[in-house]
């Protein structure tokens, strides 16, 4: 079933080309084609024959020319750095249609991890970390991983991360173990956030980290394994840096503004994994529909016919709609400069669960087939569970929004739900 994509009356006429441009390539070129590019993933081989990822990496090389002859790459990006140039509402309502197909987002040169560090290289990044980093990672010449979350610390507390950066000389030292490295095996470089102060001054504790650039083949950096993620191997790596030795100029920004960069990655990173399990979202409802309407049962008659059946409709379009919503209005008050710290915290707890209901119900309408790896909805449920987790677990941000509500109101000001 192809995205039904149509102008968006309240949306300039460049956002909507935009949308309906990337809708274009997305039924066009990767919906008939994902068995092609992804499915042998999930075909449950244990091994895959060459040929058929030599023929998926070609198909996928193929897409991405032309996603750029339309000039849909890196819409994260500014035009001077490779990419379209987007505001941030742009950015937005284009990722709601990229992501209705699971791995799409990489067919369009923006893909995390790479693309969170391409936004902080593009805002810390010296004009010579550009050229050696960024642009060859623009390109897609080059892949990166980001490096913070370890084992031994909790990964919504970032101030407790025990990686040491020593300046000796002109060169970094660093010592320490991360896991969850995202892109860990095929990453040329990572951005490794370290603390770069003494652990025993409690001053400043958000002035302490700084984030280095590492390459990957530098001495001391040992690859200790792919963690496990859902029973399955993944890229996801457990690092330890053994006494790594790097340049000073490798440092991103100045030293101790590790804490501020982290924090800007993440909170545009929130909204556009919730655009993103919008448009995923969309896929699931829409296959949910189509078995509704085909799967014939008990003499004949269509699930559609089934009042549960249509309750999982209705349950499912206003979970979609509500955490649309939510995230456009979070998106605007971001692009205005207006404090966004509530929002972004209620949709990423609302967001992640209303897609794991949406998808819940797909499965459950498909029975069997919606567990195989004949359809994507296996793969979206886990990513809906794995999302309440990335980025700060939900009780963090539960404890976030009533902090901030409660402040509002000690102030002597109540809640105005209109801004």
């Amino acid at each position: 079933m192809a995205m039904n994509v149509k102008p968006v009356p309240t949306l300039d006429d460049e956002v909507n080309e935009i949308r309906l441009a990337t809708a274009e390539i997305v039924n066009r070129e990767i919906l008939p084609n994902e068995g092609k590019l992804w499915g042998w993933m999930s075909d449950g081989s244990s091994t895959t024959p060459k040929e058929v990822r030599d023929e998926a990496k070609e198909l996928r090389l193929q897409i991405q020319g032309k996603v750029k002859a339309a000039r849909l790459w890196a819409p994260h990006l500014p035009r001077e750095f490779g990419g379209m140039g987007l505001s941030f509402m742009q950015h937005a309502y284009m990722n709601e249609v990229l992501s209705y197909s699971p791995g799409a987002a990489s067919l369009f040169g923006v893909v995390a991890p790479n693309s969170g560090n391409q936004k902080i290289l593009v805002k810390y990044g010296t004009p010579e970390q550009h050229e050696k980093w960024l642009k060859p990672l623009t390109d897609g010449t080059m892949q990166s991983g980001f490096s913070m979350t370890e084992p031994h610390n909790p990964g919504s507390d970032p101030t407790s991360l025990t990686t040491t950066a020593v300046l000796d000389g002109d060169e970094w030292v660093i010592n320490g173990r991360k896991w969850f490295t995202s892109n860990g095996f095929a990453s040329d470089f990572y951005i490794v956030m370290c603390r770069t102060a003494d652990p025993k001054d409690t001053t400043g504790r958000h002035d302490k980290m700084t984030q280095i650039i590492v390459p990957r083949n530098t001495p001391g950096v040992n690859i200790i394994r792919g963690v496990p993620v859902w029973g399955r191997a993944s890229s996801h790596c457990e690092i330890v840096y053994d006494n790594v030795r790097v340049p000073k100029e490798n440092q991103l920004g100045r030293t101790g503004t590790g804490h501020q960069a982290a924090q800007d990655r993440l909170g545009a990173g929130r909204v556009y994994h919730c655009m993103n399990s919008i448009g995923s979202m969309w896929r699931a409802f829409d296959l949910m529909i189509e078995r509704l309407m085909t799967r014939q049962v008990h003499g004949g008659e269509k699930l559609e016919d089934k009042q549960f059946m249509q309750g999982f409709v209705a349950e499912s379009y206003m979970d979609i709609q509500s955490a649309r919503l939510m995230t456009i209005h979070c998106a605007e008050k971001m692009e205005a400069g207006a404090d966004p710290r509530v929002d972004i915290s209620a949709i990423k707890i609302y967001v992640p669960a209303a897609y794991h209901r949406v998808v819940d119900r797909a499965i459950q309408v498909w029975g069997a087939a919606g567990v195989s790896g004949d359809l994507p909805l296996a793969g979206m449920y886990q990513g809906a569970r794995t999302l309440r987790l990335a980025d700060g677990p939900d009780e963090v941000h539960k404890i976030l929004i009533a902090k901030l509500v409660l402040r509002r109101y000690h102030s002597g000001e109540n809640w105005d739900f209109g801004n």
